[in-house]
C-alpha cells in the first residue's frame, strides 16, 4: 500500500479532485482487474479508450482514477488525478508504487525489427552462465533467475512490467535484458524505467498497420535512444542504414557494432555452415553454434553489451561459443532417422524472411531443394503480404502459401493479398493450402533426403489465433510427429 501523494511523479503537471492522502493498494489499466482501494489508469489506447470504463472500475472498488479529462460526473469518495498524458504518468506511478525496481539491477533494452528476442535471450543465457542472477523479458518467455513466466506481449504494460521487475528485485537479479518493441515505446509502457543501456539491431518495414508510415516507425524506435540518460550506453548496428540515425540525438555513450565497417565491436565471418559459425570477433577467433550472417550480427551485439557491462572478454567468448539461439529462431528440428532438414523460424517480415532464406541458400548443397511454407498474419500490415510472397518465391524451389494467425480475416483472402507478389515465372512452383497443418505436412511429403523445409512465421508460438480464440498449434510438434511416423 502507498499514499497517493507519495507515488505521484515530481515535476509533472496534474490536478487533483479529492484527497491526496488516499491509500492506493494496487494499480491497473484493466477495469476488469480492479480490486477494492486500487487506482485505475484510464489510457487512450490504439483500439479502446480507458476513460469509457471509469464507472466500471469505480463499481469494482477503485478509489483513485488517473485520467486525461474530467468525467461528466464526479463521484463522492473518489479521488481523480488529471494529467496531460496518462500513459506516461502511469509508468512513473507504477515505478514509484513498486519502489523503483529498475534501479535495483542493470537493465538493458534491445529494440529493432529483427533480432530482439535472440539478442535478449543470448544475453540472459550468457550472464546466467557467467554466474549472475539474471532476468529476461522477451516475446518467447519471461525469466526470473531461472524461473519461467509465460510472455503475453513483446513488452508488458507499464504496471505489469514494474510488478515483474519488483519480483526480479526480490530474487536479487543483478542484470535484466528486455525486448523493447516500437509499440511499447510509442505507448509509454517503458516510462519510468532506468536503463543502463540500449541496443539497436536493425529496422525494416513492419507494424505499419499501427505506425502508418515508416518514418513514424523509425521515430518510435529512435525515441528509446533519445531518452537514455548520459550514464547509459547506446549500442547500434552501423551496417543498418538507420543505425546512426538511432543514436544521433542520444545523451548516452555511443558505441557501434558491425560486420562491414570500422566499429567498436567488429566481427568477420570466417566459416559458415548448417552447424554454426566461425567468427573473428575483435581479432579473436570464436566458434558459435548459431547459424547465418544475421546471427553473426546478434552475437556481435551480445559481445558488445557484455563489454559495456565490463565483463571479462575471454570468459564471455568462451561461454558465447556454447550457446544456442532462442526457440523458433532458425530452429533446426532434428528427428532421428530422418535426413530431411526442417527449420522453424519466427520470420514474419520480408526482411527477416529474406535473411533466413539467403542463409539457407548459402548453406545448402547443389542438389538440395528448398521448400518454404509461409503465410501472413490477419489484422496486420497488408502492404507486406505481396512482399513476403515475392521474397519466398524468389528464394525457394517450391512454395506453399498458407495461414499464419488469421485472426478475424479469411485465410484465403490473406493468401489472395500475397499472390500479386509472386513473379509470373514462379507461379507453377507455388501451391496454396490455407490449413497450416496440411501445408506443413505437404511440404515435408515433397521433401527428399537432404532437402530443407523452412516453416516460417510462427516460430516459438504454441497456438494459432482464429476468430478471437487461440487454439493449440506448434509447428515443431507437427514436424516431429510427421517425420517420426514417416520413419
Amino acid at each position: 500500500m502507498k499514499i497517493l501523494t507519495d507515488i505521484l511523479p515530481a515535476g509533472t503537471s496534474f490536478e487533483i479532485n479529492g484527497s491526496e492522502e488516499t491509500e492506493v493498494f494496487g494499480i491497473t489499466l484493466d477495469s476488469r482487474k480492479v480490486e477494492e482501494g486500487w487506482m485505475f489508469a484510464a489510457i487512450k489506447g490504439y483500439q479502446t479508450d480507458g476513460h469509457e470504463f471509469i464507472n466500471q472500475a469505480i463499481s469494482k472498488g477503485a478509489k483513485v482514477i488517473l485520467l486525461e479529462h474530467w468525467p461528466e460526473t464526479i463521484k463522492e469518495g473518489i479521488t481523480y488525478v488529471k494529467v496531460d498524458h496518462s500513459s506516461e504518468v502511469t509508468g512513473q506511478v507504477a515505478s514509484a508504487f513498486y519502489d523503483y525496481p529498475s534501479k535495483g539491477f542493470e537493465l538493458v533494452g534491445i529494440t529493432g525489427t529483427n533480432g530482439k528476442t535472440t539478442v535478449a535471450t543470448l544475453l540472459y543465457k550468457l550472464f546466467t552462465k557467467l554466474g549472475y542472477r539474471t532476468g529476461l523479458i522477451s516475446t518467447v518467455e519471461n525469466k526470473v533467475a531461472g524461473k519461467t513466466i509465460p510472455a503475453k506481449l513483446t513488452t508488458p504494460d507499464s504496471v505489469s512490467l514494474n510488478e515483474l521487475m519488483a519480483q526480479m528485485n526480490k530474487e536479487n537479479c543483478e542484470y535484466v535484458f528486455m525486448e523493447v518493441s516500437s509499440h511499447a515505446i510509442d505507448q509509454n509502457r517503458i516510462s519510468g524505467l532506468e536503463f543502463r543501456g540500449g541496443v539497436f539491431t536493425n529496422i525494416s518495414h513492419d507494424h505499419l498497420d499501427y505506425h502508418k508510415t515508416f518514418k513514424a516507425y523509425i521515430s518510435a524506435k529512435k525515441k528509446f535512444f533519445d531518452e537514455l540518460k548520459p550514464e547509459a550506453f547506446a549500442l547500434t548496428n552501423v551496417d543498418d542504414r538507420n543505425g546512426e540515425v538511432m543514436i544521433q540525438n542520444t545523451k548516452a555513450f555511443k558505441r557501434r557494432y558491425s560486420l562491414r565497417k570500422i566499429a567498436d565491436y567488429k566481427s568477420r565471418i570466417m566459416e559458415s555452415s548448417i552447424a554454426g559459425l566461425l567468427l573473428e570477433m575483435n581479432d579473436i577467433d570464436v566458434h558459435l553454434k548459431l547459424v547465418g550472417a544475421f546471427n553473426a550480427y546478434n552475437a556481435t551485439a551480445v559481445f558488445g553489451v557484455a563489454m559495456e557491462l565490463e565483463q571479462d572478454k575471454f570468459e564471455v567468448l568462451k561461454v558465447l561459443s556454447s550457446l544456442k539461439s532462442a526457440e523458433g529462431r532458425f530452429d533446426l528440428v532434428s528427428v532421428t532417422g530422418s535426413a530431411i532438414n526442417a527449420i522453424v523460424d519466427y520470420a514474419h517480415t520480408p526482411d527477416a524472411l529474406e535473411k533466413v532464406l539467403d542463409t539457407i541458400q548459402k548453406l545448402k548443397g547443389k542438389s538440395t531443394s528448398v521448400i518454404t511454407v509461409v503465410g501472413c498474419g490477419g489484422n496486420r500490415d497488408k502492404k507486406k503480404r505481396p512482399e513476403m510472397a515475392r521474397v519466398a518465391s524468389e528464394r525457394s524451389d517450391r512454395l506453399i502459401l498458407t495461414s499464419d494467425n488469421p485472426r478475424d480475416e479469411d485465410p484465403e483472402a490473406i493468401i489472395d493479398d500475397m499472390m500479386p507478389g509472386i513473379p509470373q515465372g514462379k507461379i507453377q512452383k507455388m501451391i496454396r493450402i490455407s490449413e497450416r497443418r496440411s501445408a506443413i505436412i505437404a511440404a515435408l511429403s515433397m521433401a527428399k533426403d537432404g532437402d530443407i523445409v523452412l516453416i516460417a512465421g510462427k516460430g516459438h508460438e504454441k497456438y494459432q489465433e482464429v476468430k478471437g480464440e487461440k487454439w493449440p498449434f506448434d509447428d515443431k510438434e507437427i514436424v516431429r510427429d510427421f517425420l517420426g511416423q514417416k520413419n
